[in-house]
């Protein structure tokens, strides 16, 4: 649980948590859109800075936004690899057989690894700095003009917030399954890669079966108290914007125009 950052909620009274989360949901959605668009080390550069104020500024440790990464580690192994060894290039560094390494190879690889480190820190800083029922009103409010069309706001906002709070829950789930397996005498750690992965299927199974149980608990929750969706719902403390989200709004996008704009010069 402690190596997954996405989905967890860090309380602390910082400037960035007061930020309306309107305002932190369209800055992610710049920030994803800015590191698709960028293809320099430049532009990465500029994000990595950016991204480095904002967890400075929430007070969020940094030593928790890394363990975050170990999550990821084996994605970002294998995006490097197939970008290093794979990617197009004339210029040959070292080739085995059909696999060659290039120059182009090792800067497309050392891009994509930048690029998925900063996608993962700037969306985790999301939920790490909003509270659950802030990032439902958030998205909720966002998604409030699609209800022209017929479009349920209130309750894709509700699925999409129960979805990121459910990956640490599931991921506290497996870590308990795994070691009650091992007390059984389960080996998850030797063998071949295709004999580790038969020895995740007692945990995969009794996972998906604790997973279902806790939605039909949550479903029942929220049965016994009547819960309707919007319908006739009101707010305890409804979201207004303030001249600092105003500001904050003005700043992040100027950076990410900045950002973007390197893609142009360099």
């Amino acid at each position: 649980m402690t190596r997954i950052t996405i989905g967890q909620y860090y309380p602390v009274n910082s400037p960035i948590h007061r930020v309306d989360a309107r305002i932190k949901l369209i800055a992610v959605f710049m920030h994803i859109t800015a590191l698709l668009l960028v293809n320099n080390f430049v532009g990465y550069g500029v994000a990595a800075l950016y991204v480095l104020a904002v967890i400075w500024a929430s007070r969020v440790p940094p030593t928790f936004m890394l363990r975050g990464l170990r999550a990821i580690i084996f994605i970002l192994m294998f995006a490097v690899i197939i970008n290093l060894f794979f990617a197009p290039g004339y210029n040959v560094i070292f080739q085995f057989g059909f696999l060659r390494i290039t120059t182009e190879g090792i800067l497309q690889s050392a891009k994509m690894a930048s690029r998925l480190v900063l996608l993962i820190t700037g969306t985790s800083v999301l939920t790490l700095t909003t509270s659950p029922i802030r990032l439902t009103d958030g998205i909720e409010s966002l998604l409030k003009p699609l209800k022209l069309i017929k479009v349920p706001a209130h309750d894709i906002a509700m699925m999409m917030t129960i979805a990121l709070r459910f990956i640490p829950t599931l991921a506290d789930e497996m870590q308990k399954i795994m070691k009650a397996q091992k007390a059984r005498g389960a080996d998850f750690d030797t063998g071949s890669l295709l004999k580790r992965a038969k020895s995740l299927l007692p945990v995969l199974v009794p996972l998906f079966v604790s997973s279902f149980k806790r939605a039909d608990e949550l479903a029942t929750a929220m049965e016994a108290r009547c819960y309707r969706g919007d319908v006739g719902r009101t707010k305890m403390n409804p979201m207004k914007m303030t001249p600092a989200d105003i500001l904050s709004l003005g700043v992040i996008s100027a950076v990410t125009a900045a950002i973007i704009l390197t893609r142009f010069i360099f």
